[in-house]
């Protein structure tokens, strides 16, 4: 609001000031009464009028507030601060395309404003309208001939272009008619920013234009090309690869290393280059240049010999090394192994020899390991003790104490160490170690963490502790042995050495997100809240590993938790929409014409983020789970949500996984890590299991919705995503049935294959484990029931005997698969065994599957009481008029939905014991009698806490879960016909 008030100009000023500044402090309810005095005082103050519309839009009056501003709008204001305002009212109701209209009709009244027309520009351009942008933007070059106005103009051209379905609409008339524009500013020589010039080049570019860019670029325009550095070799890089002009990229890449040996970017072209040449035999030419950018290395040897002088010039200096040319060494052997070996790769040296040069030369530097890691597989198996023990000589280690271990005494040499650790996982040599082994370099590992403490006696509570990695590698093998042996102290132990590191180094966003994955992975989700908000994770983070924390929330029974967590992630979404659009019109603004597709493509790939649809979806369900009463609110829980079971508003086909699986630092050995193969599948599972939410989400709908259903018989005209049949009636219900057994069909061939992902990969999706409880399929079957009902509505309760069996069986089915379900979450959740503690987190999945089905049965049966009411009574009436008729037995399908209340209410009874049982076992167990073998007094603490964390966050999950079966065990009552 502030800023709204720098363009208050008129007399009105001192009147309204007031006003904004009530806004401003969030003081709503005072704006308003403020608005209302001078409104009584000055009823054509319009300003006044949109302030009184902004606090009721704050304070939840939406629709008094869009009527209040209806009412300005449609007086065409053009005084700044009733337009101003607007336009702040509109962007918070989420309505930019209203404030086009505003600035439309300011325009005609007052065509020679340069501010409203900009204004126009930038409201076209926040709900993309790019031809009427492109129009906008000559009108205002018209008035006032400036330069950026003429650029806005050719900007929107290309960004037709870009949003084009047609390509060859691009091609033949967005850009050519933009390249046109612009040429008419070169000839006239106008070009003055260098905004324009790289705006020239993007359109070159995108037509296949090579060679006329690269004229543009090398000519003087291309001397504008100042804010970048390198920003003219760069493209011409580029523009030489697209027109495979390999002799010219070569010399141009031999040419910018020789200034700058270090900069690694150019490096790929330099060898992309040579083995062009090589495959298509090129020779320099006997006279004259090679090109015209210079000197060409066309063989290996030549290329190996520049390399080696890189090397052998920087080590004859005093100034820092650089890692460059060591690199491109192994790097260069590396591609020449991929092409089936060269005689030349002698004259690069042993992969092993040039390794352990580099880590004499870098290996203090913490770089070193992640430079290193990418090229060991160019080491041979039988190489690998040998080369780590080559290492291990390389580092300075104090003398030996009483335990035979040696410690660095300075950071440098931790940091050396620390390298060798870290190579050796790599390697694989810990994975092969035997259970006795893995447990005496935990040992190893933790001494050397807490004797690396003292380095970083003095750092500030953000900073991270030199010898962290050590602290996380101990985690990483006590996990290893928890896989390996089912021995459950190893993951206490795991959590514990975590914790401990925390402790220490608390900003440490692996230790925290190793111990997020480790809760999980023990079904205790509480902890993890606290853990994943002191992530801080910003801005696009909450798309890309906002899934490690609402994949477990809601299958944990944590549903409180969890429908914060998805809410928290929506609102990033939503707000993502708004911001983008910021981010574009102050790129227009500044000339930063290259980044205005970059938002574009951002706001695309957050639109359709396969995370967003989750998060939506599973929010949905777990509002109708927690609010909707099974009776009363399940229509208007659905209509608040403007929920239509007709829409399907999910982007599969361009659905995008914008998760980062690599979040997490893993030194595990290539065949360990996570496969190419494992991501797509994964993508499979999550979008199938997607598929089955968003197909519930959208039958529950489909019941809730007033109009009902049509009968089964009346329904063969619908098709299947739900479209109105030749009667107009609505038949999402049928089509969305057969679409979801489909779904349940490929999820079952999916679950076949039972895929599994290494620990630090993606989380297994909720899928298998649905389908082995049974869950879905009693989900799906309650569902088709209110098919078979509206079938017996249409028939009636007198002439469908065969129908009711059939529904009455319906009804006994599944209430024997809800009891399965409960039988299959039966069982200690916690329970201690031999001196150990154990935990069976699939218990607890189970039961929340339970929960899950039988809110989904219940509203079910709320849909079949509504259609039994009415024929119950309608036959009562038709026997009381056949006097004769004495027979007063109650319809088959009566009794049998009496039976199946009757039995609903039994099993949530025994649903309801169970988790009090379970509760009143796990309050009950002693954790203060258990020993972790081997492990100090404080190691114990730590582990102890951890348990303590696991234990509480079971009980907070079964109290959640027991709270929601009372409460729709109360709904049950009002199930009666």
């Amino acid at each position: 609001m502030a800023a709204a008030r720098g363009h208050v100009q008129d007399p009105n000023d001192r009147r309204l000031r007031p006003i904004y500044d009530y806004l401003d402090n969030g003081n709503n309810k005072m704006a308003i009464q403020q608005a209302d005095k001078l409104l009584k005082k000055h009823k054509d103050l319009h300003c006044a009028k949109v302030l009184k519309a902004i606090g009721l839009q704050r304070t939840g009056k939406q629709d008094e507030a869009f009527t209040l501003a209806q009412e300005v709008t449609a007086l065409e204001p053009t005084d700044d601060n009733s337009l101003q305002a607007l336009t702040i009212l509109y962007r918070e109701m989420h309505r930019p395309e209203l404030v086009t209209k505003l600035y439309e009709a300011a325009v005609k009244k007052v065509p020679l404003s340069e501010e409203y027309h900009s204004h126009l520009f930038m409201a076209y351009a926040r709900v993309g309208e790019y031809k009427k942008m492109q129009q906008a933007g000559m009108a205002l070059y018209k008035i006032v001939p400036k330069n950026p106005y003429y650029f806005w103009s050719v900007m929107s051209l290309v960004m037709q272009a870009i949003s084009a379905q047609d390509e060859k609409l691009s091609q033949t008339m967005f850009l050519p008619l933009a390249e046109r524009m612009v040429e008419k500013m070169v000839k006239e020589e106008k070009i003055e920013a260098e905004a324009e010039v790289q705006l020239y080049y993007m359109i070159l570019e995108r037509l296949g234009k090579c060679v006329e860019a690269l004229d543009v670029i090398r000519g003087p325009l291309g001397e504008k090309l100042t804010s970048e550095l390198q920003s003219r070799e760069t493209k011409c890089m580029s523009l030489y690869r697209r027109l495979q002009r390999w002799p010219e990229c070569n010399s141009l890449a031999h040419k910018l290393l020789l200034k700058n040996p270090d900069d690694w970017q150019f490096y790929p072209s330099y060898f992309d280059s040579l083995f062009h040449l090589i495959d298509q035999s090129w020779s320099p030419p006997e006279d004259g240049e090679h090109c015209p950018e210079g000197p060409v290395h066309h063989t290996v040897a030549e290329v190996a010999s520049f390399v080696e002088e890189r090397i052998l010039g920087e080590d004859g200096k005093d100034s820092r090394s650089l890692r460059g040319p060591y690199l491109a060494r192994l790097e260069l052997i590396h591609r020449l192994r991929e092409r089936g070996g060269c005689p030349e790769e002698k004259l690069l040296g042993d992969p092993l020899e040039l390794m352990v040069q580099f880590f004499v030369k870098f290996g203090d530097k913490p770089c070193c390991i992640t430079d290193l890691k990418i090229y060991l597989h160019l080491l041979f198996p039988e190489q690998h003790v040998t080369f780590v023990n080559r290492l291990g000589e390389a580092v300075p280690l104090g003398p030996q104490g009483d335990d035979g271990l040696a410690f660095p005494e300075d950071t440098r040499a931790l940091q050396r160490h620390l390298c060798v650790c870290q190579l050796t996982r790599a390697l694989g040599l810990h994975h092969a170690l035997p259970p006795g082994g893995k447990l005496r370099l935990i040992a190893e590992l933790k001494a050397h963490y807490r004797h690396g403490l003292q380095f970083g006696s003095d750092a500030l509570q953000t900073e991270l502790q030199f010898s962290d990695m050590y602290c996380l590698m101990a985690a990483h093998v006590y996990i290893d042995l928890w896989k390996e042996t089912g021995d459950d102290n190893m993951v206490w132990q795991s959590l514990g050495v975590l914790q401990e590191g925390l402790a220490s180094s608390s900003s440490n966003a692996q230790f925290k997100l190793l111990t997020l994955l480790v809760y999980c992975h023990l079904g205790a989700f509480e902890p993890v809240v606290e853990l994943y908000s002191s992530l801080d994770a910003k801005h696009v983070q909450h798309d890309t590993i906002g899934f490690l924390l609402t994949r477990y929330a809601g299958s944990l029974g944590q549903f409180a938790a969890a429908s914060q967590s998805c809410n928290f992630s929506l609102r990033f979404f939503h707000s993502n929409q708004k911001d983008i659009s910021e981010y574009i019109i102050q790129a227009y603004k500044y000339g930063a014409f290259e980044k205005i597709p970059e938002f574009i493509a951002l706001r695309n790939r957050l639109n359709q983020s396969l995370h967003f649809a989750q998060v939506r979806t599973e929010g949905m369900l777990l509002d109708l789970f927690l609010e909707a009463d099974i009776v009363l609110s399940l229509e208007e829980s659905v209509k608040a949500m403007s929920l239509s079971p007709e829409e399907d508003d999910i982007l599969w086909d361009t659905m995008r996984d914008n998760r980062d699986l690599t979040v997490f630092t893993c030194w595990d050995p290539k065949d360990r890590q996570l496969t190419e193969e494992h991501r797509r599948r994964s993508l499979e599972e999550e979008t199938v299991w997607l598929r089955l939410r968003s197909l519930t989400l959208r039958l529950l709908a489909a019941l809730a919705s007033p109009g009902r259903a049509p009968s089964r018989q009346n329904s063969d005209t619908a098709n299947e995503n739900g479209v109105a049949n030749d009667n107009g009636t609505p038949s999402a219900l049928a089509g969305l049935l057969a679409q979801l057994q489909r779904a349940l069909q490929t999820a079952a061939r999916m679950a076949e294959k039972c895929t599994q992902y290494p620990l630090l990969g993606p989380p297994a999706t909720r899928l298998a484990s649905a389908l082995s409880s049974g869950s879905c399929q009693c989900q799906a079957a309650a569902l088709q029931l209110s098919v078979h009902l509206q079938d017996l509505e249409s028939a009636g309760l007198d002439e469908s005997s065969e129908l009711q069996t059939q529904i009455c069986n319906g009804f006994q089915s599944l209430v024997v698969q809800l009891r399965e379900i409960l039988n299959k979450g039966e069982g200690d959740l916690l329970e201690m065994k031999g001196g150990k503690l154990k935990t069976r987190p699939s218990l607890l999945e189970n039961l929340i599957f339970f929960v899950e089905t039988v809110c989904i049965v219940l509203w079910t049966a709320s849909h079949c009481a509504k259609i039994l009411r009415p024929l119950k009574t309608s036959l009562q009436k038709k026997k009381k008029k056949k006097k004769k008729d004495v027979n007063t037995a109650l319809p088959a399908v009566v009794c049998g939905f009496q039976e199946l209340t009757g039995s609903l209410q039994d099993l949530l009874t025994q649903a309801v014991e169970h988790i009090r049982g379970q509760e009143t076992g796990i309050t009950a167990l002693q954790l203060a009698g258990l020993s972790l073998e081997g492990n100090s007094q404080d190691e114990e603490s730590f582990a102890k806490a951890a348990m303590d964390k696991v234990q509480s966050s079971y009980l907070r999950s079964l109290q959640e879960a027991g709270d929601l079966l009372k409460k729709r065990a109360e709904t049950i009552k009002n199930l009666k016909i």
